[in-house]
């Protein structure tokens, strides 16, 4: 993650504890003299719109499930017994 995507991550999260719209991402960052590409702000303010940020906390992507087990192949290994010996 960059410097600018965490620091509009972090303001997102205490604008929306706070109650404070979404769309002042980009001052609570000057504030914090954070210096950030222009984008990152107007594309979190964006997420927002469309998504609820109580969801996208509550529901943090978990790892996925464990791969499901390779059977186990029979060993053609010499064990020393050889019909030809």
């Amino acid at each position: 993650m960059s410097t600018g995507e965490v620091a509009c991550t972090y303001a997102s999260l205490i604008l929306h504890d706070d109650g404070i719209p979404i769309t002042k991402i980009a001052s609570l960052v000057k504030a914090a003299n954070v210096n950030v590409e222009s984008y990152w702000p107007s594309l979190f303010a964006k997420l927002a719109e469309k998504r609820n940020v109580d969801d996208l906390v509550m529901n943090v992507g978990s790892g996925g499930g464990a791969a499901p087990e390779e059977p186990k192949e029979e060993s053609d290994d010499d064990m020393g017994f050889s019909l030809f010996d």
